[in-house]
């Protein structure tokens, strides 16, 4: 049985420095940075604060 990923990639910048996840079971976003040995994740937001959402395929 074939594995489906759960999180894509939708963006990249910086030479995949600072990337653009979205779970696909729930379309949350999330934003993904590093520089050198440090990194962090977070939800991405809107300017309400509310998470960004992508609707989802079959969902």
């Amino acid at each position: 049985m074939a594995k489906v990923k759960r999180f894509i990639k939708t963006y990249s910048q910086d030479m995949g420095s600072t990337i653009i996840l979205v779970d696909r079971e729930t379309g949350v976003n999330y934003l993904f940075s590093s520089s050198g040995y440090a990194g962090g994740l977070t939800v991405l937001l809107d300017r309400e604060g509310k998470p960004v959402i992508t609707p989802v395929e079959g969902k």
